[in-house]
């Protein structure tokens, strides 16, 4: 039987965007019972089977290889069956975490993560707990993209298992990026592929974090820095050419966005 390891590190001042502060691995064979953790975590079961049962994401099954992320102050239960698992964990915090939620690469209502490349994964949890072994600014920062790289991993493993669905949305969303300078009828977008407005606003949202309408106005204001970065069009032509009329409207709207005029914008950047 493997000897549990475990290791905790407190996270450097410097090291707000994203810190590792503890990792291990064992060979597990009693539940975990209604505990709260202060921060995140991952726990990644390697081999055997058990259960997870969160108040977001109610009773869950977890069949290996898989993973699941606890969330902070949040109740939580999980454990192995009565052969045991073996699994590895890493705690992280820090200001990331929020993007981390925010774009949908970790979810609380959808905690379990059944993986396909569980070498991948596994590599990047030994190379975490080395790093933190290591106990240096340069290994804590080693540790951090480590864990970053598990994030995205594992939500390009929940993009693959919903492969039917991500597919159209990314469809639906390359056909409005290819549209984004002409006029949006919203409802009849969505009839053409065949939902209704409120699905499509709910696949934008779940793909990009932008609904629809502020999907198209961040594409055409990025065209729009680009031209005024590459040309030496009027802003009023770069407003009209992106669909804003109003070239008082279109200043306002980009100072809103970017904290500078379009004028401003254009001394900045310009590459010609």
């Amino acid at each position: 039987m493997r000897a549990a390891e475990a290791i905790y590190r407190s996270p450097l001042d410097a090291a707000g965007g994203l810190a590792v502060t503890g990792s291990g691995r064992q060979h597990a064979r009693h539940a975990v019972m209604r505990r709260k953790l202060p921060s995140f975590a991952v726990v990644l079961v390697e081999r055997g089977q058990g259960f997870l049962e969160t108040a977001a994401g109610g009773r869950r099954h977890i069949g290996a290889p898989a993973l699941f992320w606890l969330f902070p102050n949040r109740l939580h239960s999980y454990g192995p069956d009565e052969a045991g698992w073996d699994e590895r964990w890493a705690l992280f915090d820090g200001s990331f975490t929020r993007d981390f939620v925010r774009l949908h690469l970790i979810a609380e209502r959808q905690p379990v993560v059944a993986l396909r490349h569980v070498e991948e994964v596994a590599r990047l949890f030994a190379s975490l707990q080395a790093d933190l072994i290591n106990d240096t600014p340069l290994g804590q920062a080693s540790a951090a993209s480590a864990l970053h790289n598990i994030v995205i991993l594992a939500a390009k493993e929940t993009s693959a298992a919903v492969s039917g669905r991500q597919v159209d949305a990314g469809d639906i969303i390359e056909t409005l990026r290819g549209r984004a300078l002409q006029p949006l009828d919203l409802a009849a977008f969505a009839v053409e592929h065949g939902m209704s407005p409120a699905t499509l606003r709910r696949k934008f949202v779940a793909e990009t974090g932008l609904p629809p309408k502020a999907f198209q106005l961040r594409i055409r204001m990025d065209h729009a820095k680009q031209l005024l970065a590459t040309s030496d069009e009027k802003i009023e032509t770069i407003a009209a050419g992106i669909g804003i009329d109003d070239p008082f409207y279109f200043s306002r709207l980009f100072h809103e966005r970017e904290s500078c005029s379009p004028s401003q914008f254009r001394a900045r950047y310009r590459r010609m």
